[in-house]
């Protein structure tokens, strides 16, 4: 979520108004600012995906919660130590958090372990351990329109009988101090992205999450009108008409298992009925096709730790393949790769299915990966149920990435086409009228120039680092991960270098290189790619041969209040995946609506921003799909492109020899034979067109105006990637609820001042 006061300020339409009272208290409010800590309770785009989607909810007037654990410590804090990454912990609440509010009086009860009884009136989970979870409610305020809504965040507390009631009479102080085991499950976000850790206490969390969000759902619905009871039950037919539940990847999977679990085992539904409630109450959004990303739980700590949803998942998948062998009579092979549960050495769940066919919409996040969810990763299912199959290309929301972050260029763009743009990014067309403007083509270079020169005296502040702000702003920030490829940045990098130091007289136009991400702690490669990039940095700032006209810097600790900061100032965007490996990206986006150029692969969201502002208007190189699929069936020699191309031999042999760890001459022997041996991102495959692509880069840069015009072209086509438009979609296609672009009266307005504008039908 990162920081809340600025996005608060700007939402209730006050920061003008505090910023003044703020300065006439002798404090400068910017200062003010940088005080807050960061909610990190994420790890990269799937996290901030969710931030973003809460404020479009709210300002599109939508009756949506956000549901999530109120962890203890978030992601990990970055310190970059000798070039190394070593992670802190991230104690963001010591001082208290003040946006939230807790709930004691909604606490509830989540079970583990146990067993299962059967008998006459159905099966009973027994002899449970109980952890409570304590529900702490932070506002979300829509943009001007005086709605806010909730995002409910659990934490885990234990009982106050906590092993209290059994053998532990004699030790009462031991007892209260196994309290901590309960309540570990909200201590810590796990830091992986994009790789499946099949742990007991990130299932536990998973499940958590999922049973006190569940039971709070259901008993909004009991207390609603809609509720309605016949003697004693609940009738459950309208609950799919009144409650969506949007899957934020298979991390919350085992709500499906949970639904059913409450409405056979609890509420005495028939089990075709609970299905069909289920299945149209719930969707899935697949976010990535890394295969070691996908969920995959093994069947023997499901049964230890949620023995009822075992059996449940086990039902599900019996009724599944009994439908698929009817209509594939003597396919077994089919009904193998379409089960819910994988044979092998041991016997796993596989979570991604457990959605697909526990959900009546199942999306991919951008149309090229949406794409491939359905011609390649789920081909099996999309070829039972085309219709269930659809696309949802990401957005970000334009409140928190260009008017707070980027005020100049917001209030240049609203001098020249209105401030309605805020709440309906597509009039960003309009600026293509002034793309020949020659006062605003300086306007919006100046802007530019100014944010660069900021951030320039923030590196200087932080970092104690000198950099020249008329270089070109080249920034490659996100998860640092094979994937994402920052290796063949750095192999660009050492090739500039190179062609510095071979010709020290050739135009060469100045660049400040800046990457930065974290590593998942346990991602070895990751942490030797940071120490790389660190120790080309420590030769190539230090060369006076070099001197400004290449610079290099690890940015460390990235996250949403120094993305906040980078992105108003870069020039150049690094969106450079294998082409297949992004699902979609969001800070390709937020780099295009702030005035950057993006260099890429044809890949996630990309495809799409050059389609809006024309190919020609991005740096597009490397392999398509189809190429790395072609690739794939010949076999990938990396040798081949290091015997063809002597650019690429001297910067590997560079790094092989030590040349950048002279200390240690084999440091990076592990990232050259994965470069060599099993580089499944085929680096080289796209380094000799990624290099040709950058000298295009360079020449535009030497052409201010062009380059600007080409900026302006890019910001006019942002339009589309607001999260406002992605929400409308998933409101429109899968929720089937109406947005309401409704002012609400104020409260100090008479409740009945804004009757006639509401409109028929019940809120949903």
């Amino acid at each position: 979520m990162g920081r809340t006061l600025q996005n608060t300020m700007i939402n209730l339409g006050l920061q003008n108004a505090c910023d003044e009272a703020v300065y006439q208290l002798g404090l400068d409010m910017e200062e003010l600012e940088e005080i807050e800590e960061d909610a990190g309770l994420g790890n990269g785009g799937l996290g901030r995906l969710a931030a973003c989607f809460l404020d479009s909810m709210a300002t599109l007037g939508l009756a949506a919660y956000g549901y999530g654990i109120r962890y203890e410590y978030g992601i990990f804090n970055q310190k970059i130590r000798d070039g190394w990454q070593v992670e802190e912990a991230d104690d963001w609440l010591r001082h208290g958090n003040p946006w939230e509010k807790a709930r004691p009086e909604y606490m509830l009860p989540v079970h583990f372990y146990g067993r299962v009884e059967h008998s006459a009136s159905g099966a009973k989970w027994i002899d449970t351990q109980v952890v409570l979870a304590l529900p702490y409610d932070t506002p979300v305020p829509g943009y001007m329109n005086n709605t806010v809504n909730t995002m409910r965040l659990w934490s885990a507390r234990a009982p106050n009988d906590f092993n209290l009631r059994d053998f532990n009479v004699g030790d009462y102080i031991q007892a209260v101090l196994d309290r901590n085991l309960a309540e570990n499950i909200s201590r810590v976000l796990y830091p992986n992205d994009n790789f499946f850790e099949g742990k007991e206490l990130r299932l536990k969390q998973e499940y958590f999450v999922v049973a006190a969000t569940l039971q709070d759902i259901i008993r909004r619905f009991k207390a609603s009108k809609f509720g309605s009871t016949d003697s004693v039950r609940t009738v459950f037919d309208s609950f799919p008409d009144q409650v969506a539940i949007q899957l934020n990847d298979t991390h919350p999977a085992m709500a499906i298992p949970e639904l059913m679990r409450i409405f056979v085992d609890i509420e005495k539904l028939p089990w075709d009925k609970a299905w069909d409630i289920t299945k149209r109450t719930f969707a899935y959004t697949n976010h990535t096709v890394l295969p070691e990303a996908l969920e995959r739980w093994p069947v023997g700590l499901v049964e230890k730790l949620l023995p009822r949803h075992l059996q449940i998942i086990y039902e599900i998948n019996q009724r599944h393949l009994d439908h698929i062998a009817c209509l594939f009579p003597n396919d077994v092979d089919r009904l193998r790769r379409m089960s819910l549960i994988e044979e092998g050495d041991t016997k796993r769940i596989n979570m991604a299915h457990l959605c697909i066919v526990g959900s009546h919409a199942v999306n991919g996040v951008a149309k090229i990966h949406s794409e491939i969810v359905k011609t390649q990763v789920f081909e099996d299912f999309a070829a039972l149920e085309p219709e269930k199959f659809q696309n949802k290309t990401n957005g970000i929301t334009p409140r928190r990435w260009l008017l707070l972050c980027n005020p100049g260029l917001a209030e240049l763009i609203a001098e020249k086409i209105g401030e309605d743009y805020v709440r309906d990014l597509s009039q960003l067309t309009k600026l293509h009228e002034f793309v020949d403007d020659d006062l605003f083509i300086r306007e919006v270079a100046k802007v530019k120039q100014e944010n660069k020169v900021k951030f320039a005296l923030y590196l200087e502040k932080e970092y104690k680092v000198k950099i020249n702000p008329s270089s070109m702003f080249d920034v490659h920030v996100k998860r640092i991960h094979e994937y994402k490829r920052q290796l063949m940045n750095c192999l660009h990098i050492i090739t500039m270098y190179n062609r510095i130091r071979r010709d020290p007289a050739k135009l060469f136009v100045p660049r400040t290189v800046i990457i930065g991400g974290k590593a998942a702690p346990g991602y070895h490669m990751a942490k030797m790619i940071i120490k790389l990039i660190n120790a080309v940095a420590q030769v190539v700032n230090n060369d006076p041969m070099v001197g400004s006209k290449l610079k290099v810097i690890f940015l460390e600790n990235y996250r949403v209040s120094l993305a906040e900061k980078v992105i108003p100032a870069t020039d150049l965007s690094e969106q450079i995946s294998t082409a297949g490996t992004e699902a979609s990206g969001t800070g390709n986006m937020k780099f295009m609506l702030n005035g950057a150029l993006t260099i890429g692969t044809m890949d996630g969201a990309n495809v799409e921003m050059a389609e809006e502002a024309g190919e020609e208007n991005l740096f597009i190189f490397g392999m398509r799909v189809e190429d790395v699929t072609e690739l794939d069936r010949k076999g990938y020699n990396a040798q081949l492109y290091y015997d063809r191309l002597p650019e690429l031999k001297q910067a590997v042999d560079q790094i092989r020899s030590g040349f950048f760890s002279p200390k240690d001459p084999n440091l990076f022997n592990d990232v050259v034979n994965m470069l060599f041996h099993h580089d499944r991102f085929k680096v080289f495959a796209d380094y000799e067109a990624y290099v040709k692509c950058q000298e295009k880069v360079s020449e535009l840069y030497l052409n201010s105006k062009a380059w600007t015009k080409m900026v302006i072209r890019n910001i006019a086509a942002a339009g589309k990637f607001s999260s406002d438009r992605t929400i409308k979609e998933y409101a429109r296609d899968i929720w089937h609820v109406e947005p309401s672009d409704l002012k609400i009266p104020p409260p100090n307005e008479p409740r009945d001042a804004g009757r006639d504008k509401t409109p028929n039908g019940t809120a949903a």
